[in-house]
This record gives C-alpha cells, structure tokens and sequence, in this order.
C-alpha cells in the first residue's frame, strides 16, 4: 500500500512538470488507483463470490466509528477470494460495492461461515452507514432471525443501482469470509444442499456410532469403546464447525459457541490418537512412538486449557499443528505396522486416514484459495470423515474375523497337539502301568509302616496325656491328703481324752445308780463318798474339757467335709454337661486343693467384682485355674530371691463377656518363651518333670469355649493369664 501511493505521488510531481493541462487528471489518479473496483452482478441465479472485489481494515482496538471507517484511507484490497483471519483483537472491517444489472430486484448476502460472534451489516448512504442487519453466534440462535446456521442479509438492492456496503466482524474463533451474493432461490437452493450434507453425514455418522456401540457391549473390546468416543466427538466438532450444533443443541446458550470448536476438536484429537493406540497395538509394535502419541494427547489437553481461559488464538495454532503432526505420524505408523509387522487392520487404517487427511487438505487448499470455492471443495471433509469412519468400522468388524480365524487355528492347533498327546499317552500308558505297580507297592509298604507309626505315635500321645492326668491327679491326692489328714488327725487325738472323760462320767453316774438300793440311813454317807469322787475326778474340769473336745471333733469334721465340698466342686464328676454354674465357686474350690502348695510367704489376693454366673462345661474351667495358678505358684517358687509374693486373681464385666485375671509375682519369661507356651509339648522344666502338655490343654479348653487368653508377661517381672470367657457359650462350643 505504501509502494502504491509513493508511485502515484510521483505521478502528480510528473503532470506538474507537464503542464497545467494535465494537473486535473494527474490530480484524480490516485483515487481511482486506489478504489476498489465495484462487483457487476449480471446474474443472481448462482452464487457469486465477493471476495475478490473485497477491501479490508483491521480495527485492533475495536473502536472506529462509522464516520471514521467511511472516511479511512486504510482499506486494502483483499488478494485472496476467501480472506482467512486468525483469532483477532477488536475487529475487522470489510468494504465492497455492487452493481445490480441482473433481473432479481432482491440480492442476498451469503457469509458461508457459522463460527463468528458478531456481525454488524451496513449500507453507505450519503456520508453515514445504514445498519442493515446485525447478527452473530454471541446471541441466542432464534434472535438471528434465520434458519440456516450460516449469515443471510437482505442488500436491498434494485435492478440498476449501485450501493457500497460495510461489514464489521468480531470474535474469538478464526475467522472466514466466504462471501456471496444471490438470489433467494440460489440462497434457499444453497441452504437444503448444506442440510442434506449435514443430514447425510450425521446420519452415516450416528448409524456407525450405534453399530460399534452394540459391538461393544457384545465384545467388551475398549478399541470400541474409544472408536465411538471417538466418531461423538468428531461428529460433534463437525456439526459445531458447521454451525449445527448451534441451531439444534445449545440454541438458548451462545457462550457454549467460545468454547465448542476447539474443545470438541481437541477432544476428536485426542480419542483418534487413543483409538489409534488401541487398534494399532503401538505400545507393543512402536514402542517409542507410543510415548509420542502421549506427548500430543498431552499438547491437545494445552489446548482445551487455553481455550477455557480465553486463549483461543493460542489453542487452535496447537490443534492445527498437533493434528497435522498426528495425522501424518499416524498414517506412518499404520503403514508401518501393516508392512512390516503383518498386521491386517493397519491397511484399513492407513486408507481410512488416507481419506480423511485427502478431504481436509482439499478443504483447507479451498481456505487458502488454492482450490476454487465450489460445493466438492466445501463438503469434501464431510464426505472425507464419512468414508473414514466407514473404514474403520470395516476394519473394526475385520478385527473380529481375524479373532475368528486365530481362534479356529488355535482349536486346529490344539486338536493337533491333542492327537499327539493321545499317541503319546497310548505309548507311554505300558510304562506308566508298570510303573505304578511298582509304585503301588511301595505305597502299600509306605503305608503299613505309617499306620505302624501313627498307632505309636497315638500310643504315645495318650501315654503323655495319661501321664499328665496321673501328674495332676498325684498333686491333687497329695493335697487331699494333706487336708484331710490334719482335721482327721485333730478328731483322733480327741478321742481318747473324751473317752477317758466319758469313763469318770460314768463311773459318778454309776455311784449315783447305788443310791436306789442304799438304805436310808446309809445314804448321806453314800453322798459323801460321791462328792469325794466329784472332788477327786474335777467334774468341772472334765465337763469344759468335754465341750472343747467335742467342739474339736466338729472342726475337724466341718473343716474334711469343707475339702470334700471343694473336691467335689473341683472335679464336677456329676456335671459333665454345659452348665451355668459360679465361676467364683470354681476358683475358690481350686485354692482349696491348692492349698498345701502354698509357701507360707505367698498371698493369694481376691478381686471379685463381676457376676460370676456363667454358661460352660466346669470341671473342664476349674482344671485351667488348677494349671495356671499351679504354674504361678512354681514360677514363684523358682526365684532366687524370694519375699512377699503374691498371685492376684481379679474378674471384670466387659460388654456379653466376663474377663478373669490370674497375674503371679514369679520370674515370668521372655517374648521366645511367651510366644511358645501353649504349644504342645513345650516346657521349660527338666526332662521328667513336665509334659509340656498342661497349657496345651488350658488353650483348647479356652477355645472349645469359644474364648480368648492372652499372657502378658517380661523376664523378672511376673506373669498375667488373661481369659475372656462369653457369659453365654457360643453355637461353636456344641460342634
């Protein structure tokens, strides 16, 4: 533009040099130099694109007015057919004449392009700009008064008139001017072949998408699953590009129009390169490349980003190079994988990218003004992503047959391999015959010598049982023994001074007896003789000593009925069943037997404060009292140094259950040790002074009562049993 006007200034400098005959024409030069020649619209019943006879002027403020832009000098002609704009700040002005010669007195303006926010379409009259019809995708789609997704405006323009008009374009998407002037006919003519290309797209498109959606389910193949995500978004970015989703899903939101495009062409990117992953196999065929195609993903993710926070500009430079990049490498790839690894679907996949990526070349030569601007080159993409999706579904439903055919070869090649095990088996099963008769017989004699073995070790285990019964029955005679002997011996030692008392008794009662056959003279003499003998027995003395003695008997009889009592309720011979009996009552009748073991310097301490009644099977509970404080009672006993010692037995309530403590002063026993207690057969006392079996027992008893025990205990510090018990047996007791 600057090398235009300084040309014509030195044109006016030569007709100044020439005379004064030429300074008008010199004058008018650089005015018609510069005009935009107007557009002669000799017939209306096509469309006539506008572009070339187009003027532009970029507005980057977005603040001119119509004053400003009738009297600008900045208009430049447009060099292309279709000018092409990048995300633009403000706005962009469009200026172009017409000359009506043809026969329709009605003329429309056609903008073949959906994705503008606001347009604004005037006509010059005189020295101001007559707002013709302002529209755009920034309002509601019923307020543009239209029912093509494209822009319509009336030029009102008659038979032989010539009028200028000014077209103001702002947004946020890229923008083009594919503009036309036409008939109504022509326009209507244009408007149903757009509707039944979308129509027929979308119909091919939507009949796939349900085909593979089904194939999915019936497969539970992801590569279906993405494929259909896949042609959603593809579908939907291509409807959004053509202004239909506009028109029939998001007509009442405009704002959805800033974000629709690159996000839902972004979102086709970024399940056509996932898809392609899948079908393609590339982490197993192109390893390398399959961190690229994550890369990408990656960068249209950036793109869906930047679109959100109002960088469309940014976003859809990366989709396009990203898509172009892709689509190349991917077409690479599935060649790649198709020649040189053998796989199949890759042709089908490398043709179907083949025609998509030929249609989008087509339709952006046709932006670029490459290819002319006519119906193949507008709706080649269509018929380019239709054809696409064709293949791939082909190639898809192929990847079944292909499964189908590796399936039958490897039912082929398994009855193969069955036939030859069978001959195989056949040869062998002599052997194996011979073999396993061998083997049989060993078995048999393996056998016999097992059961030899399980019968010794049967015996031996009852012998070791037995040995602890005969353990825990010597300990508990010997303690009945000790208990009894001494009230036993306490009543035999009474029993001769209370007879010898019982001899004077009767012998006073005898001098009395004399009396009935005593004459009367002689009786108060008989009565002195027998206080004499009062006197010389001590009645007195003997009637004390009497009660003592007797008083001594019951002791010693109350104190043997007392350990027969406990004895009995110890062994519980008579109640073999479950029985809901006091557990207090079992632990005082083991102290009982336990009693003659005690050393003098151990305190046995009581703590009952549960309620003691509980279900279970008695003698079974009263024999692990009888081990555990046995075993406090020794442990104690094994300290080197001894002093006040003690055994605390202490009973708690804890929810359905009754928590009893038997806690020792006794050296304890290290975590080896404590970890090891209840298995069968372990001790740590001398060869033949323990079976190890007697806290084997406690443990089975405990759980055949579906209870816990826990010991808590360190070397040097004593011992705690701990024996959680239900109140009421549990169903597993019964089993």
């Amino acid at each position: 533009m600057l090398f235009f006007f300084s040309k014509t200034n030195q044109l006016k400098t030569l007709c100044r040099k020439a005379g004064g005959t030429l300074f008008v024409l010199c004058f008018f030069i650089p005015f018609f130099s510069a005009a935009q020649a107007p557009m002669i619209v000799d017939r209306s019943d096509k469309p006539l694109l506008v572009g070339d006879h187009l003027s532009i002027l970029q507005d980057s403020t977005g603040t001119l007015t119509a004053k400003n832009i009738i009297a600008s000098q900045n208009f430049v002609q447009s060099k292309a057919p279709i000018p092409i704009f990048p995300v633009i700040d403000g706005a962009i002005w469009a200026k172009f004449s017409l000359i009506n010669h043809s026969g329709d007195n009605l003329l429309y303006l056609d903008l073949q392009y959906a994705n503008i926010s606001h347009l604004l379409f005037y006509q010059q009259k005189d020295t101001g700009l007559v707002l013709l019809k302002e529209t755009g995708n920034a309002f509601p789609f019923d307020k543009n008064s239209q029912v093509s997704p494209y822009y319509v405006c009336n030029l009102s323009l008659l038979k032989g008139d010539t009028a200028t008009y000014f077209i103001r374009i702002s947004g946020k998407h890229q923008v083009l001017l594919p503009l036309f002037v036409e008939n109504r006919i022509s326009l209507d003519n244009s408007m149903s072949l757009q509707e039944i290309v979308v129509g027929v797209y979308m119909g091919i498109i939507l009949a796939i998408f349900l085909y593979n959606f089904f194939l999915f389910f019936s497969t539970r193949d992801n590569s279906y699953l993405i494929y259909v995500l896949y042609l959603f978004f593809l579908g939907v970015a291509q409807v959004t590009l053509a202004g239909f989703g506009f028109k029939y899903f998001w007509p009442s939101y405009p704002v959805v129009n800033d974000y629709a495009l690159p996000i839902t062409s972004a979102l086709a990117g970024i399940t056509g390169i996932a898809f392609a992953m899948f079908f393609l196999h590339t982490k197993l065929y192109t390893p390398k490349l399959n961190k690229w195609l994550y890369g990408l993903i990656g960068l249209y993710v950036v793109s869906i980003i930047l679109s959100l926070i109002n960088q469309n500009g940014i976003s859809y430079n990366i989709i396009n190079v990203v898509s172009l990049i892709g689509g190349l490498v991917l077409i690479s790839a599935s060649w790649y994988i198709a020649r040189k690894k053998k796989y199949k679907p890759g042709y089908f996949y490398f043709f179907a990218w083949i025609a998509f990526l030929g249609g989008m070349v087509i339709f952006v030569l046709r932006n670029f003004n490459v290819l002319p601007y006519n119906n193949f080159t507008t709706y080649i993409l269509y018929v380019g992503s239709a054809v696409e999706g064709i293949l791939l579904s082909i190639a898809l439903a192929d990847k079944i047959n292909i499964l189908r055919e590796e399936k039958e070869r490897s039912q082929a090649e398994a009855l193969r391999s069955s036939q030859e095990n069978e001959k195989l088996v056949r040869d062998q099963n002599v052997t194996l015959e011979k073999k396993v008769a061998e083997r049989t017989e060993e078995l048999q004699s393996s056998n016999t010598s097992l059961s030899t073995a399980l019968q010794d070790l049967q015996d031996t285990q009852i012998q070791l049982v037995e040995a602890e019964k005969m353990a825990s029955l010597g300990q508990l005679t010997a303690g009945i023994a000790h208990e009894i002997n001494n009230p036993i011996n306490f009543v035999k030692s009474n029993i001769n001074p209370l007879q010898l008392d019982i001899n004077d008794l009767i012998e006073i009662i005898d001098a009395y007896d004399t009396l009935h056959t005593t004459e009367g003279a002689d009786i108060p003499a008989k009565l002195v003789q027998i206080d004499k003998l009062k006197k010389q027995i001590d009645l007195g003395y003997v009637r004390n000593e009497i009660e003592s003695l007797v008083k001594g008997i019951k002791d010693g009889a109350e104190r043997t009925a007392e350990i027969v009592m406990g004895l009995r309720n110890f062994s519980r011979l008579d109640e073999s069943e479950v029985k809901t009996v006091d557990i207090h009552e079992g632990i005082d009748s083991t102290l009982v037997l336990l009693k003659n073991t005690l050393p003098e310097n151990i305190v046995i301490k009581k703590d009952f404060r549960a309620q003691g009644e509980i279900e279970c099977f008695p003698g079974k509970l009263n024999q692990v009292f009888m081990n555990i404080i046995n075993n406090g009672i020794q442990a104690i006993k094994e300290k080197e140094v001894q002093g006040d010692e003690s055994i605390t037995i202490s009973t708690h309530d804890i929810d359905d259950r009754i928590e009893i403590s038997i806690k020792d002063s006794g050296m304890g026993m290290t975590d080896e040790v404590r970890q090891k207690i209840f298995d069968p057969f372990f001790t740590t006392k001398d060869v033949g002074e323990g079976t190890g079996l007697g806290l084997s027992i406690v443990y089975k008893i405990i759980q055949k009562h579906g209870g816990k025990i826990e010991v808590v205990s360190s070397r040097g510090k004593g011992a705690e049993f701990i024996i959680s018990l239900y109140r009421v047996l549990p169903q597993s007791a019964f089993d």
